[in-house]
């Protein structure tokens, strides 16, 4: 048995979830919950019905989709939730195996304090209630990776509950626009791991590892459709996604078939499938057990839980004995949300360009760094770590921490732009040349390949003037009010000065020359 678990479900009819919203669907309230262990994961249930995108024909109705998702990620502990055994991912199989692990009789769980305070900050992320008294329970059920015959969870009276998660969206033509919806949490609950199982196909064998690491984050979906307005149909589950990208494709997928079958006259099963993401589609596997079948009981060898705040914390009460939920509250760190916010205050960037930088794992601390280290404008730099910066990342298929450019370069760099020491164009050959020349810095680039801007001013009015003779009929164009003839004459005395002239220097000497 393996580590702990994070569990949530969601109240009432309707669930809501974030991660299922899109163009093609538009949905309302849902909940999530979490499931964690040593190295386990945590669990999300979450519904949202959806419209789905397609069109009714004349005299038909639209269909609604409810989508409910169990997700379990891992929690960052270094033993199992009720055993001492290290988590290690991709150990050897059965090398962190306790007595417990194996359910040899006799053997008793002991609570991992690191998972019960993971579970009390994440219900307090996601604006939970925190229960001061929770209880274990035993779900029970057959299969090879479970020695015990059952999995200790929290069934009846979770770790939190009832609580909410506001996430944006960008719409609109330019995804500038950003709306805000909220995710319903059911609950979040501690639950034991199961063991995992080795299919052997030529070998026509399966094999149990009960380690159980099976990665940071799995989901299964539960889905089903119905006529807004009516009861909701069968649901299906789809079981053990690993990805964000397969569990969109997977609703998306399961969605429509289910509206096929239905329109066809046929009937939704109750059943467990799972997605092909080769062929990019959901395929059975068995029958859905009941919920009775898992036969809940009152966990004999797990005590309740106790939690304390502040106000009920037993006076001379050990810290290494008891849970202070409002200490865990003082180091729960800055929220997405919050650290966004910030962004959009403190730097006047756009909504979307706060996400762009949280979502890029190193990226905004990139980001503040070069802040720090430069004069440029703040919008300046979001362009340039956000277009070019994470452009040569994407191109390159590089991690911020893999790039040869450090925020100190980049800083440089830029200085060398506010000062006008360089052009921006020239600063984009600089920058390309960086990421060639490791170790080089910006200054010695714009030396070695005299990218200065012209400081001659005198030098530049001649180099101008001769552009001017040689086409005379762009000066005429441009005499006659035409906008794109001078745009084509600061691109010609450019080109004569390789890219070394600023464009504003010289569209004023242009028209004071045309004027005269």
């Amino acid at each position: 048995m393996a580590a702990p678990m994070l569990r949530g479900c969601c109240l009432g009819r309707c669930w809501a979830l974030a991660c299922i919203d899109s163009g093609s669907r538009h949905g309302r309230g849902a909940a999530t919950g979490f499931t964690s262990s040593g190295k386990r994961g945590q669990s999300f249930v979450a519904q949202q019905p959806l419209l789905t995108a397609q069109k009714s024909r004349k005299g038909e109705h639209k269909w609604a989709a409810v989508v409910g998702l169990e997700i379990h990620a891992q929690i960052a502990s270094n033993s199992k939730l009720f055993s001492g055994s290290q988590v290690h991912f991709a150990a050897p199989p059965n090398s962190l195996v306790s007595f417990f692990d194996a359910s040899l009789p006799g053997t008793l769980p002991v609570l991992n304090r690191r998972c019960v305070e993971a579970a009390v900050m994440t219900g307090l992320a996601l604006n939970c209630h925190i229960n001061k008294k929770s209880l274990f329970d035993r779900k029970h059920y057959f299969y090879a990776d479970l020695p015990a015959g059952y999995q200790i969870t929290q069934q009846r009276l979770p770790i939190a509950v009832n609580g909410s998660l506001a996430y944006s969206v960008c719409v609109g033509k330019k995804w500038r626009q950003v709306i805000t919806k909220t995710v319903r949490i059911k609950q979040i609950q501690l639950e034991q791991d199961s063991g995992k199982s080795l299919h052997d196909e030529l070998r026509s064998q399966t094999l149990i590892d009960l380690n159980r690491a099976e990665g940071q984050l799995r989901v299964d979906a539960n889905i089903s459709v119905h006529h807004p307005g009516e009861p909701l149909g069968v649901r299906t589950e789809v079981k053990n996604l690993n990805s964000a990208r397969f569990l969109a494709r997977a609703i998306d997928y399961e969605i429509q078939r289910q509206i096929n079958e239905l329109e066809n006259g046929c009937e939704i099963l109750n059943e467990t499938r799972s997605f092909d993401y080769k062929l990019g589609c959901t395929v059975p596997m068995r029958d859905k057990e009941g919920k009775q079948d898992y036969r809940f009981m009152p966990e004999p060898n797990l005590p309740p839980l106790l939690l304390y705040d502040t106000a009920s914390l037993p006076a001379g009460a050990d810290p290494q004995q008891v849970i202070n939920i409002d200490r865990i509250r003082e180091q729960l760190p800055e929220l997405p949300s919050e650290t966004r916010e910030k962004l959009i205050q403190q730097y006047g960037i756009l909504p979307e360009h706060s996400f762009a930088l949280l979502n890029e794992v190193g990226l905004l601390e990139f980001f503040q760094n070069v802040i720090k280290e430069t004069r440029a404008e703040p919008k300046k730099v979001t362009s340039w770590v956000l277009n070019i910066f994470l452009g040569f990342l994407k191109q390159r298929n590089l991690a911020v921490n893999e790039s040869p450019v450090t925020p100190s370069v980049l800083a440089e760099l830029l200085n060398l732009l506010d000062r006008k020491v360089i052009s921006s164009a020239a600063a984009k050959q600089v920058f390309e040349e960086l990421w060639r020349s490791k170790g080089k810095t910006p200054s010695q680039i714009v030396s070695e390949k005299k990218l200065e801007l012209m400081q001659d001013e005198e030098a530049l009015e001649r180099v101008c003037h001769t552009v001017m003779e040689g086409h005379p009929q762009v000066v005429m164009d441009m005499k006659r009010g035409n906008p794109r003839a001078i745009n084509k004459l600061i691109g010609l005395v450019r080109k004569v000065t390789h890219n070394r002239a600023d464009p504003t220097v010289i569209k004023e000497i242009l028209e004071k020359q045309l004027s005269s």
